[in-house]
């Protein structure tokens, strides 16, 4: 991983950008602070770049966004039950 400040980035854009495209990971700081990152683009299965090409889905690259709910369960918990059925 290489760290890179905002000057130092907008003066050697072209090298760093080399470098995330083989695979290193770049964080730009401003004033100290981690602010962005630079890597490599993972190329997206056929399937989902075509939805993506129609406007079907929008998809920034990372995982999803927003888990379901969890199921309710009633009664005992679930490792009562199993050590129930063990015995």
């Amino acid at each position: 991983m290489t760290t890179v400040g905002i000057k130092e980035l907008k003066a050697h854009l072209s090298h760093y950008v080399r470098l995330a495209r083989d695979g290193e990971r770049v964080i730009v700081t401003d004033r100290g602070r981690q602010v962005a990152e630079l890597r490599h683009i993972e190329p997206t299965h056929p399937g989902l770049q075509a939805l993506i090409d129609k406007g079907a889905v929008r998809w920034s690259g990372a995982g999803p966004q927003h888990t379901p709910q969890p199921v309710e369960v009633r009664g005992d918990p679930l490792s009562t039950t199993v050590l129930e059925h063990r015995r």
